[in-house]
């Protein structure tokens, strides 16, 4: 009786055992898999962003085309571009990526006449799909973050990942400057 009694109880121990790592796989996996979907999706972003960089020498070349005194603002331009470029994080790219829209804006502003050149118009539609893209690849990339981020503070979820180092992921957030109303004037 007694040996029945003990080998159940480590059938019963093993058995809760595989249970326990079956339930920590499980959680493990479905980290991962969140994990995977917001690197995805922040690639996404870094390409659509690219992209957009990969604009700014046709419209340096156009603006170089009426201005060619005006190095300050390729300048700006060019120096807006490697910051897109070189970004590692969300934040970062965000940074990067409003600083070129502001050199870019200043490039539409002080060359009104541009707005008549058919190369520029083509140039300014193609920049205007990258932007409506990255809006689209920034949202999607939040809505990523915003489900592993819940999945991961879940419990008991935040425990396993507490102690297999899952960490939140960082929100691609606008600037302080984007949230203020831009003026109009005519």
């Amino acid at each position: 009786m007694r040996k029945n009694k003990g080998a159940v109880g480590i059938i019963v121990l093993i058995a809760i055992v595989v249970i326990i790592g079956l339930v920590l796989a499980r959680q493990y996996n479905s980290l991962m898999n969140l994990r995977e979907d917001v690197n995805n999706a922040w690639a996404q972003v870094e390409n659509q962003v690219k992209r957009r960089a990969d604009l700014i020498p046709n419209l340096t070349a156009t603006v170089k085309g009426y201005a060619k005194h005006e190095s300050d603002t390729l300048t700006q331009i060019t120096k807006a571009r490697a910051g897109v470029q070189n970004a590692q994080t969300p934040k970062e790219l965000a940074e990067a990526n409003d600083e070129l829209s502001r050199a870019i804006n200043v490039v539409v502003e002080a060359y009104p006449e541009l707005k008549a050149n058919e190369n520029f118009l083509d140039l300014q539609s193609q920049l205007e799909g990258t932007e409506n893209r990255i809006s689209t690849e920034r949202q999607r990339y939040n809505e990523s973050v915003t489900v592993y981020n819940k999945a991961r503070k879940r419990f008991p979820t935040n425990l396993i990942a507490g102690l297999l180092g899952f960490e939140d992921m960082e929100y691609f957030e606008i600037s302080e400057a984007d949230k203020e109303v831009p003026k109009v004037e005519f």
